[in-house]
Formats: C-alpha cells, structure tokens, sequence
C-alpha cells in the first residue's frame, strides 16, 4: 500500500521538480552534512578510480528526504558513470530486471529507490547479477523448464530503502557497502537553506534561516520547502527580503509549529495522551483514532516524534513522552492521595 505524504512533501509541481534539481549539489563538497559517509565514499569512489575497477554495490538506508537520491548522483558523477534510475515498485516480474540489466554498459550505475518493495522473486534474479554479473533466465515450465545464463555488463547497483528491516538477510549481504543516513543538525540545515537561498536569488534574515531550520524536520527537502513557500509568501507581500516575522507568519499559515510539527503529528500525540490515557496503545488503534494509514505514520510521522523524544515505543505499544505533553500544553495528570 502506498504511503501518504506529509503536508510539507505534496505531489511536487513541474516548478518544484526543476527547482529541487536545480537545488541539488553537484560535488561531495556542495553536499552538506554526512560526513562520516561522504569520507568513506570519498575513499571507495578513488580507489575504485585508481584500481580502474568497478565499485562495490552501495545501500543508503534511512528515513525519507535525507539526501540518498542525491548521493547515488554524486556517485555516479564522480565515477564518471551514466546513471539509471528506477523504483522497486517498477520491478515487479523478473523480465522488468533483466531488460534493464541488460541494457546496462560496463561502467553503469544503477540507482534502485524504495527498494524494500521488490518481491522476493525479483531478488533472487538480482542475486547472481550482483555478484557473478550473470542473469540467469528460465525458459518453458514444468521437466521442460531450461535455465539460459547471459552475461551482464559489470556495474554498481546503489539501492536505498526507507525500511531496511524489509530486505531479506541474503539481499543485504550482498552490498559491499552499507550507510546509514541521520537526520541532520540545525546548523547544517541553515547551510543547506543559505545555499538554496543564494541559488533561488532570495535574500533571508540569518533570525529567519534559524527559524525555517528549527522547523524543517531536521530533514534538507523538507527545508527547501519550507524556503520556497517562504518566498512565494515573501513575493505576495512584495518584501525584498525574508525577514524572521514573515518566515513565522508563513509557517502559520502552513500549520508547521517551532519544532516542525504539523498537523497530523499533532493529532497522533493528542490521540495517544487523549483517547487512550498517554499510552501504551497500538499502531492500529492511533490510525483508526486520527483516519490515517498505519504505514504513514509508522515511516513519516514517527520517526522524526521520536527523534524529538516526544514519543516512545513499548513492547506494549506507543506512549507520549513529558517532552511531547509539554510541547503541546498538556498538563501532567494529577494523582489523587485516597
């Protein structure tokens, strides 16, 4: 089942599309934060280069929005490679793969996204071609059934996944090279705003890139949205500049707190303290509770309330933490002495 986005990730508009990759950096160096990753891809990309080989396969695990696509470019950039980009949920028979495997040169990239989503039937063929570069290909049914091997070209497969949990044991073992994404600090989504910024041609208060941060989900596309409805808001009231007032008064308006939370965060922290006295109470019973869909909020929502330690999981199920209570004017219960 598909997930829900977020208010602040809405299906992008031609406009965002072409913004969001004019957005994008281009070097290691233009990408801000990661850098424990960003060395260690540094030091594969060059060896790989000097050795005149092809580089190991890489998976970018980690909540949405973080920066995966981007690396897998900057990747295939830096070898100086051509890029194929498809999505798990693209690949659903076994002839999806082996026509795009096929199709590759010596040298490709492929970048699978969200590839939690491919059937185990699509793994397997992706198996051999990983570590031995063959396909293999059954032809007929039954005591009929014969099985074709063709050789593939030798390329690097960069997946990323949002669940990793999701991936089989012997598919993960299969990647060389295996990086977690984190969510980012406040003083590195200001770069990223500052950058975008200059890139768009918008002037911003230093007070208004510290406030569009702090609301930005610690997370870089979210960020870059927020500062381009910031600007639309900006151009409506003719300002040249962003300052920290019009940045707050458009937050408003898109119902995003200080802390990035919007509305449907609010409603889960509500649900759990409310309806079922803080906690601990189930995935199913909060998404019944707010009309939502439990994955959405199991890879949305979640991970960044917890990242604020506004909630936590029990082996019984979800609790408010006193951070989340606090943060949205919720009086402690008071315990009556009989």
């Amino acid at each position: 089942m598909p997930v829900n986005p977020p208010k602040m990730a809405p299906k992008a508009t031609p406009e965002d599309q072409i913004l969001d990759s004019t957005l994008r950096p281009g070097t290691f160096e233009e990408y801000i934060g990661q850098e424990k990753i960003k060395a260690n891809l540094r030091v594969a990309v060059g060896a790989a280069r000097k050795r005149n080989d092809q580089m190991e396969h890489i998976l970018l695990h980690g909540p949405s929005g973080l920066g995966k696509t981007t690396l897998a470019f900057l990747i295939a950039k830096e070898l100086g490679s051509n890029l194929r980009i498809t999505s798990g949920t693209a690949l659903e028979k076994a002839g999806d793969v082996g026509s795009i495997l096929t199709g590759l040169s010596n040298g490709d990239v492929l970048f699978i996204d969200e590839v939690h989503r491919l059937n185990r039937n699509v793994e397997e063929v992706i198996y051999p071609a990983m570590e031995n570069y063959k396909l293999d290909i059954v032809i007929g049914k039954g005591n009929s059934a014969k099985t074709l091997q063709i050789d593939l070209p030798r390329f690097t497969l960069i997946a990323a996944t949002t669940k990793i949990s999701a991936l089989s044991a012997p598919f993960r073992s299969r990647f060389g090279l295996n990086f977690r994404l984190d969510f980012y600090n406040e003083k590195d989504i200001e770069k990223i705003l500052s950058r975008s910024s200059k890139i768009l041609g918008v002037k911003v208060e230093k007070t208004a890139l510290e406030s569009m941060a702090m609301a930005s989900r610690c997370t870089p596309r979210v960020a870059n949205r927020i500062l381009k409805r910031v600007r639309d808001y900006a151009q409506m009231k003719d300002a040249d500049i962003i300052t920290a007032d019009l940045a707050a008064k458009s937050l408003s308006m898109l119902e995003i707190d200080q802390k990035g939370l919007e509305e449907t965060d609010r409603k889960i922290l509500l649900a759990i303290a409310n309806k079922f006295n803080d906690g601990p109470v189930g995935l199913k019973s909060i998404a019944a509770a707010i009309s939502e869909e439990e994955e959405t909020i199991e890879s949305v929502y979640e991970p960044y309330l917890m990242q604020l330690g506004f909630l936590a999981r029990t082996p019984k199920g979800r609790v408010i933490t006193a951070g989340g209570k606090e943060h949205l004017g919720i009086m402690p219960k008071q315990t009556l002495d009989l």
